[in-house]
Parts: C-alpha cells; structure tokens; sequence
C-alpha cells in the first residue's frame, strides 16, 4: 500500500517546484510562469470587451450620445469626467448630459445583451 501511495504522489507537481533558471539566472518557478499566462489571459479578455463594447456603441449611438459616454467613463485613454465637465465641453445643461447617458447606458446595455 506504501509503494502504491507513493506512485500516484509521484507526478503531483507543486507550483513552487523549481523547473529551470531564467535568463537573469534566478531559479524560475512554476507559479511564475502560470501567473504570467493569467495575465496575458485577462488582458485579452479585456481587449475583447473593449473591442465588443465599441462595436455595439459604433451600431446603436448616435454621436451625441457617444461621446457623452466617452467623456464620462474616460474611454480612449482618458480620465473620466464629471457631468458638469461634460456638459462645459458639449454646450449642453448637465441635467441633458445625465438624461443622455442613462438614455444610451440602456440602448448599451439591450445592445450587449443580444
């Protein structure tokens, strides 16, 4: 029963096992490289949902209603705006730009969800 155990412990790998030295020279480990694929993994699901999000706001917005929401959530790398910097910009009341941007968070939000 020993020599039974000890075969099926045989191939556990532990994510701290040493697998080989990395070009720097430092001992690399297997968490290291599993990591760095999760990483890699979610930065491509986010470029996927940014990709997907400019789409359905490319088909259902109109333009007012796009740039609103590019300003408020600071889209195309840019910080996020408040309603009353919004409205400065656009020349349109803060109450519109609030009624705005609900109005094409929903079409957003149908649009997303077919």
């Amino acid at each position: 029963m020993y020599f039974r155990s000890q075969r099926k412990s045989a191939q556990d790998v532990s994510l701290s096992d040493y697998i080989e030295t990395g070009t720097d020279g430092a001992p690399l480990q297997l968490m290291d490289v599993v990591s760095e694929d999760c990483d890699l993994l979610e930065q491509v699901s986010a470029k996927e949902m940014v990709t997907s999000l400019r789409k359905a706001m490319d088909r259902c917005l109109t333009d007012q209603e796009r740039l609103v929401i590019q300003l408020r959530y600071g889209l195309d790398g840019q910080t996020p705006k408040r309603q009353r910097e919004v409205a400065d910009i656009t020349g349109i009341s803060r109450s519109y730009v609030s009624r705005i941007e609900k109005k094409a968070l929903q079409k957003l939000r149908r649009e997303l969800e077919k």
